[in-house]
């Protein structure tokens, strides 16, 4: 509780999200990725350790994770991850993650190529 001191607090400057704007994006982000279902729920919590009621208030957006959980959230969701950066004014940092994961993404399709051709060569050189 705030002491009695007459004084107002000051108005948002803008450089934050509010803690409802946080706690709603969150819960779009992990909506987005893992659904409405009790599914979801029940994936949240075993990411991150936190009890159902828990799970249920941020996927609602009743709530938003704080400290230990929201690490565990952004190290399991890349959905929260981008929430997470563009609320921390972070989106140049998004791009490196966007770059990053279409790399790997890359890499796995080449590497599925490689096989497909190598695979394509050995048959031909049985007949």
């Amino acid at each position: 509780m705030l002491p009695k001191t007459g004084k107002l607090l000051p108005k948002r400057d803008g450089r934050g999200p509010s803690k409802l704007t946080y706690a709603a994006a969150v819960a779009a982000a992990l909506r987005t990725e893992l659904g409405d279902s009790h599914r979801a729920i029940k994936i949240v919590m075993k990411w991150t350790g936190a009890s159902e009621r828990t799970a249920k208030n941020w996927l609602t957006g009743a709530r938003g994770p704080t400290g230990e959980h929201l690490v565990s959230l952004v190290r399991h969701s890349d959905a929260t991850l981008e929430v997470f950066l563009q609320l921390a004014g972070r989106e140049a940092s998004l791009v490196s993650v966007n770059l990053a994961y279409a790399r790997s993404q890359l890499a796995e399709v080449l590497g599925s190529i490689d096989n497909l051709l190598a695979n394509g060569q050995r048959q031909h050189a049985d007949r």
